[in-house]
């Protein structure tokens, strides 16, 4: 390639690699770097090496509620997810009526604001006369729990709302892994007398675990980087029974206006985040079939 090939190349590369400089690059090394400094934002920062990663992990009473929050969020709505777009793709890809516009809806609450669903279904919680009371009180005869103000109730309303607003984008993840796996497969599975349960156990689940993979560590991902629904929902509470990591992030940087603490955080959760990524990467091999 010529000088004059390449120089147009940067050029056109220019605007993108200017937006990952600084709206990426530089920050995630300032924030590694302030994370060995306490800097109270409108004071000096001063230097404190390891303190804030020792305070945070063994002084911080409030860090590890947050994780196992983080956990249970991540445990549920991962799981229940999976479950929910995984059956819905089997049954979207079978001779079932109306399936494109079925996919269509299913798939809507993805493309929707985080923040109008979250207001949304703040208003279906409603304890006195919101849908979800409404249907409760028709069915059951009363109101059901106070969902958003309960400490027992607030984190599964999260990870319904969460539920709601995500299983769409790994449905279309199945369905289209669903649809690639080749037809003759399925018709010499028949001619072998297979059944649907049957062949959906042994041909198609098998050859979809590259997707459920990817899926799979996609969704960790994201949940353990969940912000908007408990921020909006419940604002954390009660108490703190559903702050998250990222929340809590939120709340020592902009709240409390700890700078140099709140990097610590973000940086332990980036660790947790590699951890967990590694070590789904490690065991895809005992599961993940890619031929």
């Amino acid at each position: 390639m010529g000088r004059k090939e390449t120089g147009a190349a940067l050029g056109f590369l220019a605007p993108n690699l200017l937006g990952f400089l600084v709206f990426t690059l530089i920050p995630i090394v300032a924030s590694l770097v302030l994370s060995f400094y306490e800097w109270p934002l409108l004071g000096e920062a001063v230097f404190t090496g390891l303190d804030n990663l020792v305070t945070l992990f063994t002084a911080d009473p409030v860090f590890w509620e947050v994780v196992g929050n983080t956990a249970y969020f991540v445990i549920a709505y991962v799981g229940l997810n999976l479950i929910l777009s995984l059956g819905l793709a089997l049954w979207l890809t079978s001779n079932v009526r109306w399936k494109g516009a079925m996919r269509v809806i299913f798939f809507l609450p993805v493309v929707a604001p985080m923040v109008a669903n979250a207001v949304v279904w703040r208003l279906l919680y409603t304890p006195e006369d919101g849908l979800i009371a409404w249907i409760f009180q028709t069915v059951a005869g009363t109101s059901g729990p106070n969902w958003l103000s309960s400490s027992t109730w607030a984190m599964p309303a999260v990870i319904l709302m969460s539920l709601w607003q995500g299983f769409g984008y790994n449905m279309i993840i199945f369905i289209a892994g669903i649809e690639s796996i080749p037809a003759s497969i399925h018709e010499a599975a028949k001619i072998d007398g297979a059944g649907w349960w049957r062949r959906t156990a042994s041909v198609t689940l098998p050859l979809l675990t590259p997707s459920l993979f990817f899926a799979t560590v996609m969704t960790v991902i994201s949940s353990l980087q969940v912000f908007a629904q408990p921020f909006i929902l419940t604002g954390g509470g009660p108490g703190s029974s559903t702050t998250t990591l990222v929340f809590y992030l939120y709340q020592r940087g902009f709240q409390s206006y700890e700078m140099g603490y709140a990097s610590s955080i973000a940086w332990s959760l980036f660790m947790i985040i590699m951890v967990i990524t590694f070590i789904q990467f490690r065991g895809q091999k005992r599961w993940v079939h890619y031929s």
